[in-house]
């Protein structure tokens, strides 16, 4: 059975934190909140994780997942950026956003899509991801705590404890979070292609 771990959401304790990132580097699937909806979340390279994760939501090969970042300065390791592009994003992030880029041959095959060789990079703004990150090292990868034949997200952290504690091992409790999952942002033909409009603003990615 999974751990229910209440973390503040604007001062996050640093043993939680530890917790927390203990059971990722262990191989566990987490729950945890963002500046947009709850997400799912394992270590980057942690394969078995990552299927568990896949399993969960019910979704294949060609679905992208998303690597969350601490800040700017990690996605040019893991995607292929222009000095346009990371104006772009510098002045949107962080923030409720995610951008579709070219990966890099930093990024395991199984994190990108099989055809388009992209992937998902986010930078949230949310203090317990953030300290999560800094605390982890390395970016986490992620999608939207969305089940297969729900429209919306989960948003309340007890409910989603009930119904997942079988399948993940943390759930990390902020709060209520909101039920809009991030504007996501398409920049593989090299300009900016709104894919879903979600809680980012779209107004700095059109016209």
């Amino acid at each position: 059975m999974s751990a229910l771990i209440e973390i503040h959401p604007q001062n996050p304790q640093p043993r939680l934190i530890k917790q927390v990132v203990e059971a990722i580097r262990a191989g566990g699937v987490i729950v945890y909140p963002t500046d947009s909806c709850y997400a799912l979340g394992c270590q980057i390279g942690n394969k078995a994780a990552m299927d568990r994760i896949r399993a969960l939501r019910q979704l294949d090969d060609k679905h992208n997942m998303t690597l969350i970042c601490r800040d700017l300065s990690e996605i040019a390791t893991y995607a292929i950026v222009d000095n346009a592009m990371f104006r772009l994003l510098k002045a949107n992030t962080p923030g409720a956003y995610t951008f579709v880029l070219p990966a890099t041959h930093e990024v395991p095959r199984r994190l990108q899509h099989p055809k388009r060789k992209t992937i998902g990079i986010r930078v949230p703004n949310h203090p317990i991801v953030l300290a999560l990150l800094e605390a982890l090292g390395e970016p986490l990868v992620s999608t939207t705590l969305s089940l297969p034949q729900e429209e919306d997200p989960m948003t309340d952290p007890h409910e989603i404890y009930e119904r997942l504690k079988h399948h993940v091992d943390m759930v990390v409790d902020g709060g209520y979070c909101g039920n809009l999952p991030t504007t996501v942002v398409d920049f593989v033909k090299g300009v900016a292609v709104i894919a879903r409009e979600g809680k980012g603003d779209v107004r700095p990615f059109v016209g």
